[in-house]
């Protein structure tokens, strides 16, 4: 009689310790993996991991939550592999934020452009390159619950060469020109290549960065010339791999690209003046591409605007910008491995999505593009058993949308439902 009093005692205990799951009812599910659209199905998420995903709308238990989707497209949360959270171009003053903004003041723009850029539905992204390593701390905020965001993976301070993009003194009179190094991101040479991937370690960096070329916006006369001699992409390269850490390449010109390519680095972002050798060799290492047609596109609008740019930029926003899709179009009709990425914080946060029009209009599918920004991206971040895609055991991040992207892929810019984490962000 005990015994059994005890058991029924630990029965009714265990049913109140008992988690409520939440029932997400989907009218369309793109779940990642698959071309096309599943109707009427359920996901359970359990904490906060998708624990089941079954055809037609199950019902719930009564501590349950039930959220009505049934008039919408359920799709895996989506992912930006290239943004710049802490900064937003808008116009001359940008560029004189270096000399009037403090650390504090790039980590409060970076806070609110990462809530923003969760509440357009992309629930994890990539931040390839900082100030004073403010990504780092926000990732960690986030991460504690502390403020709403995307799950971040950033790569601190980016890895240039003197005077090359990304260098943070390029542009200042000499008399307020800091001596910048390897601490800084500034390199020259094998050790000084080596010692700045560690530094990046040691500020709790997630991805390496460099610039492997010139680029657009810098104060810097090329925007293609390569600026890393190869055997210092190769010590980068070496160095990030036996800290586990894989590597970004800004590149535009065909030179820094195929070093980098070469020495085995993980994506080439931008890649404007990409050729077929160049893309020969990105199959051959299974290097994937990080398009960002949304900054050439802005750049190159900027560039009709007098006073938008400073000269030296002007000339080269004009020439780059307007290329990146026709090179986006080439890449992908040659099979090059493609992950979404926008460069946001080049143009406006929470306008992500726009880039998948882009896509499109160069030749993608819908679901491959949307696919570039789910299964494709969580592959090149090493993420994909589990995020990226709409599965059993999964983490529970999910959108929602109105309409079917299938048919019409404008409908990915007003996300209606936010889920990360099993968190409910926006409904």
């Amino acid at each position: 009689m005990k015994k059994k009093l005890a058991l029924i005692i630990a029965g009714c205990c265990a049913s109140h310790l008992a988690v409520a799951d939440t029932y997400i009812h989907a009218g369309k599910l793109f779940d990642g993996t698959s071309d096309t659209l599943q109707s009427e199905m359920t996901l359970i998420i359990s904490d906060n991991k998708i624990s089941k995903i079954s055809q037609g709308y199950q019902q719930p238990g009564t501590d349950d939550t039930v959220v009505n989707l049934k008039n919408s497209t359920v799709l895996p949360g989506l992912m930006d592999m290239h943004v710049h959270l802490s900064s937003e171009h808008g116009g001359p003053q940008t560029y004189l934020e270096r000399y009037t903004l403090n650390e504090a003041d790039f980590a409060y723009k970076a806070a609110n452009n990462a809530k923003t850029t969760l509440h357009a539905g992309f629930t994890t992204v990539r931040n390839l390159g900082d100030g004073y390593n403010e990504t780092v701390a926000l990732r960690k905020a986030i991460d504690k619950g502390l403020m709403q965001g995307p799950r971040i993976f950033t790569a601190a301070k980016s890895i240039a060469t003197t005077g090359g993009h990304a260098d943070p003194s390029n542009g200042m009179a000499k008399t307020i020109q800091p001596d910048v190094g390897p601490t800084q991101g500034v390199v020259n040479g094998v050790a000084e290549a080596r010692q700045a991937v560690r530094q990046r370690y040691k500020d709790g960096a997630d991805v390496i960065k460099i610039t492997a070329t010139g680029g657009v916006l810098s104060v810097a006369k090329s925007g293609q010339n390569p600026q890393f001699m190869t055997d210092e992409v190769e010590a980068i390269v070496d160095t990030a791999k036996d800290y586990g850490m894989t590597v970004a390449v800004h590149a535009h010109g065909k030179e820094g690209m195929k070093r980098a390519i070469k020495a085995g680095v993980t994506s080439i972002e931008h890649g404007t003046y990409m050729d077929k050798e160049a893309i020969d060799l990105m199959k051959q290492n299974n290097t994937y591409y990080v398009p960002t047609i949304m900054a050439g596109k802005f750049v190159a609008e900027k560039a009709k605007i007098d006073g938008y740019f400073p000269d030296l930029v002007r000339p080269k926003a004009a020439k780059i910008g307007p290329l990146i899709q026709d090179t986006f179009a080439t890449a992908h009709k040659a099979g090059v491995n493609i992950a979404f990425g926008t460069d946001s914080g080049v143009s406006a946060h929470g306008d992500n999505a726009e880039e998948f029009g882009y896509m499109v209009e160069a030749g993608m599918s819908e679901a491959e593009a949307l696919k570039t920004a789910t299964v494709h991206a969580a592959k090149m971040l090493q993420v994909d058993d589990r995020l990226g895609s709409l599965e059993k055991g999964k983490l529970a991040d999910i959108i929602a949308v109105q309409g079917n992207p299938l048919d019409d892929i404008s409908v990915m810019s007003k996300v209606t439902f936010v889920m990360k984490d099993g968190e409910i962000i926006k409904q």
